[in-house]
């Protein structure tokens, strides 16, 4: 039998770059044995009984944060969430100072959220436990790639050779850039699309292609990735009006129409209808999978779970 550490032999998951294709994929195949558990009426199991998980979010996700929660619960870990309030935090002696309080509980994995990037590095490099990174400032979400991945794998069979769009505020986001490494590493072919005013510079440099015009950007792709519009990172005038950046890069049925008929339709949520996406594209029962990446959200971060709090035996 393979051990959890075999398959993925590191002690934090910071990002999603620098994994291999086969680490990858290993975490990939475990959640995916995870999704048949969370089907079944008895859904909680013992692998991490007696190992506490403590997610510690800097930034407000209910959404990520109930999904580890779920997590760690599914797998009989003991899981304390801890909220903090930013206005008192920083990345220097604060921080610190939370990790050797943090030692002394002796907790066995540590799921961080922060507004600044870097901020869940420098945790992982004073606790002595393990570190998940929940997202850091626009850096990486490396569980939303997972399960991103995990979801476009259930439904296409594969990763390699896959056109994806990922549309949107590209500037502020971490989840594209967790996707855009991810998505490169297995294979597929990655376009960004989005005004320029929320591009970062040298984007290219990231293995893209670059378009400014959903005409373009859409065209033959397998995935459309929406992304939310972060209006709390952004200080001045990104984007014009709602309804002209609906009409220029939301996504609806015209636009869509550019893409494979069979192509899927993602956005990691939560969703500003009418700004991104239309609502009858964001519900469309043949293409959509956006309630399908939430389902898969819980079975990744139980692998994720399991592979690290175990990495400790």
């Amino acid at each position: 039998m393979i051990m959890e550490t075999e398959i993925f032999p590191h002690r934090h998951l910071l990002g999603i770059q620098g994994l291999s294709p086969v680490e990858i994929e290993s975490l990939l195949d475990l959640a995916d044995s995870y999704v048949a558990l969370n089907r079944e009426a008895d859904k909680k199991r013992g692998v991490l009984r007696g190992r506490t998980v403590i997610n510690l979010f800097f930034e407000n996700s209910t959404r990520t944060r109930t999904s580890f929660e779920l997590a760690g619960k599914r797998l009989g870990a003991d899981v304390i969430n801890m909220q903090v309030a930013t206005s008192s935090v920083n990345k220097g002696e604060t921080l610190i100072d939370t990790a050797v309080t943090l030692n002394a509980m002796h907790l066995d994995v540590l799921v961080v959220r922060h507004p600044d990037s870097g901020a869940v590095k420098l945790l992982a490099e004073k606790v002595n436990c393990a570190v998940i990174n929940g997202g850091d400032g626009t850096h990486e979400h490396p569980t939303q790639a997972l399960l991103d991945a995990l979801t476009i794998r259930r439904r296409k069979g594969r990763l390699s050779g896959l056109r994806v769009a990922i549309c949107g505020d590209i500037l502020h986001s971490r989840v594209a850039r967790s996707n855009i490494h991810l998505l490169n590493i297995m294979g597929a072919e990655v376009r960004v699309v989005a005004p320029r005013t929320l591009l970062p510079t040298g984007i290219e440099a990231l293995g893209v292609d670059v378009h400014h015009d959903m005409r373009t950007g859409l065209r033959d792709v397998d995935i459309v990735m929406m992304l939310r519009v972060q209006n709390e990172r952004m200080s001045g005038n990104f984007v014009p009006s709602t309804r002209e950046y609906f009409h220029f890069f939301g996504l609806d049925y015209n636009k869509l129409a550019l893409a494979k008929p069979d192509a899927l339709i993602m956005h990691p949520g939560p969703m500003n209808r009418g700004f991104e996406i239309d609502s009858d594209v964001a519900d469309d029962v043949e293409r959509s999978v956006i309630r399908e990446q939430v389902e898969m959200g819980v079975a990744v971060r139980m692998a994720v779970l399991d592979v690290l709090a175990r990495g400790k035996s």
